[in-house]
């Protein structure tokens, strides 16, 4: 069995590619894979190292906007389209799985032109372009969301949800407890805006920090993103100055270990990216939603609205978001044993926790 597995340019495209790779392999470990990227994405760093065989596709999204530059990238398009065609063919893959991002197009198209069964996975509430034009062609759509059905041909549709890995639902809450130097005794409250960290929500703890240094009545781990942590950090100091002393809030830079922060977390604030919302989904985590405006189709504010209305979240939009109005819609949910525990139930039913087990399922069913 051949596998072709294209997703690039973010995490969002590429962990749910890879993650679906180790389910095809748990069910077939004969199974071979080539994943196809670009050279300017993460995954060129990515999936090397998962010792899966990489090859790359010279290619840039396009402008939303006539210009100049777009015909250069249309060019580029064309001859990545006859790239594609030559991977292909080389390779003879049984089937093509694409996870999304602009390198998912050309090779997904010549797949499919190709007489190759095809597969898309398509993580948010608002289907993403490539993805809507891939549908014409590919044999199954893999949907993360049920919002985004209709968006593509019902006869082809398939409400999976989002892959996620294994790791996230095996978090243990007392060696998390242990490697974080937290308690029992009080509830803690997990904060991140992703690799790169939030902006807005980092500014917006600043205050929050201030007040529970003070009332020390939760525990607070802050993951500022590697690229503002020295600023976000010499802030809270300038108004906390003994914040490093404080054994009841954690500021760090990047979490490795997130799975761990999740399971002893009964709090989350986060973005509304896909795949971090099918992550607590799947371990019932309370949540504090806070889309990042700028998404593509304003998807993330879709991906929120569709925990609001199940009463699994609340949100916050982002122009919205003060220190005062976080720190307020934190004390209503963190002290309320009772909101928790429903929260942490309606979230729990939108999780999928199979569903990358469903999605290669789904893939050698179609198989050539």
């Amino acid at each position: 069995m051949k596998v072709l597995v294209s997703g690039g340019g973010t995490g969002g495209h590429i962990y749910p590619a890879l993650t679906i790779v180790e389910a095809i392999r748990d069910l077939d470990p004969a199974a071979e894979f080539l994943y196809v990227g670009t050279e300017q994405g993460l995954e060129k760093d990515i999936v090397p190292r998962e010792n899966i065989p990489f090859v790359t596709m010279d290619l840039l999204g396009f402008e939303r906007k006539l210009s100049l530059e777009n015909l250069k990238r249309g060019y580029m398009a064309f001859k990545g389209l006859l790239k594609a065609r030559n991977i292909v063919d080389n390779f003879k893959p049984n089937v093509a799985i694409g996870t999304g991002g602009y390198v998912c197009g050309p090779i997904l198209f010549a797949a499919s032109l190709m007489g190759v069964p095809t597969i898309i996975q398509e993580q948010n509430a608002v289907a993403g372009v490539t993805n809507k034009i891939l549908a014409q062609v590919c044999n199954k759509i893999a949907l993360g969301s049920l919002a985004a059905k209709s968006s593509f041909p019902a006869e082809k549709s398939v409400y999976t949800g989002n892959p996620i890995r294994k790791s996230v639902t095996q978090g243990k809450k007392d060696a998390a407890l242990k490697t974080f130097g937290f308690t029992e005794d009080k509830p803690i409250l997990l904060v991140t805006g992703g690799s790169r960290g939030a902006k807005s929500i980092n500014t917006a703890m600043i205050d929050v920090v201030k007040a529970e240094a003070a009332k020390n009545r939760m525990q607070i781990l802050l993951v500022t993103g590697k690229y503002t942590h020295d600023k976000i950090f010499t802030s809270i100091k300038n108004v906390v100055d003994n914040i490093e002393e404080l054994s009841h809030i954690k500021i760090v830079p990047y979490l490795y270990n997130m799975p761990e922060a999740l399971a002893m977390a009964d709090l989350a604030v986060m973005r509304a990216g896909a795949i971090a919302l099918a992550e607590i989904a799947a371990i019932g985590k309370p949540a504090i939603l806070i889309p990042y405006p700028y998404a593509t189709g304003n998807h993330q504010e879709a991906n929120a609205r569709d925990f609001v209305e199940k009463q699994a979240a609340r949100m916050i939009l982002d122009r919205d978001l003060s220190g005062e109005n976080l720190h307020n819609y934190v004390e209503e949910i963190i002290f309320n044993d009772q909101l928790k525990t429903d929260m942490a139930n309606n979230m729990k039913t939108l999780g999928k926790p199979e569903a990358a087990k469903d999605i290669a399922k789904l893939a050698l069913s179609i198989a050539k």
